[in-house]
């Protein structure tokens, strides 16, 4: 009778240790800041120490890797403190927040709408940036109302710039309206004219 060898047992992963994956965020080696940065958010206290890091960690692939973990918390708590970023000084870890964003599952239809609101222009600025990775119908409903009611030349300037790219004939009130609102501004008159222009041709190609 030949011998049947019982199955190997498989153990499930063991679990990081909390406190030494948060100890190797400020590691001297990027090695081991990097494997650390892709397991913070899995254990308690996580998502905090990740946005701690950030502020102070200068190598590219590290940063990278702290804002996935952020991104992948799939909480509301990594995706405010992602939010955070975007106020930064650093054009670094602003890009990284815009890139976090868009990654996050489902986070830029909640974010988008927040943003655009923002007291800040230099948010909603980068807002319509990130409303670019909306379903454009969306993108362009929200970026016709923020035209609407900004007060901001450079705010609407970016929005436009977008809704070139996404924007239907549904759009042209709005841009018509944003214009004539603006009409002292020579610039923005154009970044119209272009935005209209390229949503006819849109049009024609989708009837060819």
């Amino acid at each position: 009778m030949p011998l049947i060898r019982k199955p190997a047992e498989t153990r499930p992963p063991s679990k990081p240790d909390g406190s030494s994956v948060l100890k190797a965020l400020a590691s001297a080696h990027q090695e081991e800041r990097w494997a650390a940065a892709r397991a913070a958010a899995q254990v308690p206290g996580g998502v905090a120490a990740l946005a701690a890091a950030l502020r102070t960690e200068h190598d590219p692939r590290v940063r990278e890797a702290m804002f996935s973990g952020l991104a992948g918390a799939g909480t509301p708590e990594g995706i405010q403190e992602i939010i955070a970023f975007l106020r930064s000084d650093n054009a670094n870890l602003r890009t990284g927040a815009l890139d976090a964003l868009r990654a996050a599952a489902g986070a830029v239809h909640t974010v988008v709408p927040q943003l655009l609101h923002d007291a800040d222009p230099d948010i909603r600025i980068l807002s319509c940036e990130l409303a670019r990775s909306l379903p454009s119908v969306e993108a362009a409903s929200l970026l016709c109302e923020l035209i609407g009611r900004e007060q901001q030349l450079n705010v609407c300037a970016a929005a436009i710039d977008v809704l070139a790219e996404v924007g239907s004939s549904d759009a042209l009130p709005a841009l018509a309206a944003c214009a004539q609102r603006f009409r002292d501004a020579p610039f923005l008159a154009f970044a119209v004219r272009i935005a209209i222009d390229r949503i006819h041709s849109q049009s024609t190609l989708g009837r060819d």
